[in-house]
């Protein structure tokens, strides 16, 4: 029998799945995960739809929303600061320190995760080689890597001296430094802040939920149709 407690994620590991998995892992929430394989289209399928409106992953439904009844959302900063509603952990102790992990959450949903995954794209995914396009998101990418490694030269974490959601956030994107073809030595501050998160045990607990499932979609031509609407050649 279903706990009321549960929370079911809908998740693939990918930088935005890694939110709340890692969220999940670090509040102790219940939760069970479940897969959904993007590279076979499994976000297109109607009952995820319901779940998901706009066919992404990662989703929730928390079985014991906020009125006792079940809650479903998309959109993982929005599923971070719910989480951290919900378990009072992450998100600062008033509403300054509130405010000023939102300004690094929405910096992070509005820049580091669309940038950096035209990154992806563009250096490693798109059919044809586009030098303009590949030089355009590398040297935003190196801008915005710039901007965090400012804000965490006199900070232990990005939104101040406590770990949040806005470093959660943040974290798996920037881990993947090496394929944006960035020199992290260029980012000391970036550097060190990715081995302090990266030794959390609950980070590592998060980053492990369906590792095995990660795939190289660059090479799979079914994957390519599914995510970006590639036709095999």
């Amino acid at each position: 029998e279903r706990s009321s407690q549960m929370i079911d994620l809908y998740t693939a590991p990918t930088p935005n799945g890694w939110k709340p998995q890692i969220m999940l892992e670090e509040t102790g929430l219940e939760y069970t995960a479940h897969p959904v394989d993007i590279g076979k289209g499994e976000q297109h399928r109607p009952e995820f739809l319901a779940i998901s409106p706009n066919n992404r992953i990662p989703a929730i439904v928390d079985h014991d929303g906020p009125d006792g009844q079940p809650l479903a959302l998309f959109e993982s900063g929005a599923i971070l600061i719910y989480l951290a509603e919900k378990s009072g952990q992450f998100y600062g102790q008033n509403h300054r320190e509130r405010s000023i992990i939102n300004q690094w959450l929405m910096w992070q949903m509005g820049g580091v995760g669309p940038m950096l995954g035209q990154n992806h794209h563009f250096v490693k995914y798109a059919p044809e080689q586009i030098p303009y396009a590949q030089e355009r998101y590398i040297k935003e990418t190196s801008r915005l890597y710039g901007v965090a490694d400012r804000q965490l030269a006199d900070n232990a974490f990005l939104a101040g001296d406590a770990y949040t959601i806005a470093d959660i956030a943040c974290y798996g994107w920037m881990s993947l430094w090496e394929g944006q073809k960035q020199d992290i030595n260029d980012f000391p501050n970036v550097k060190r802040w990715l081995g302090d998160i990266g030794q959390r045990p609950g980070v590592q607990r998060g980053m492990a939920v369906f590792l095995d499932r990660r795939k190289d979609y660059s090479q799979i031509k079914e994957a390519q149709e599914q995510l970006f609407g590639n036709k095999p050649a």
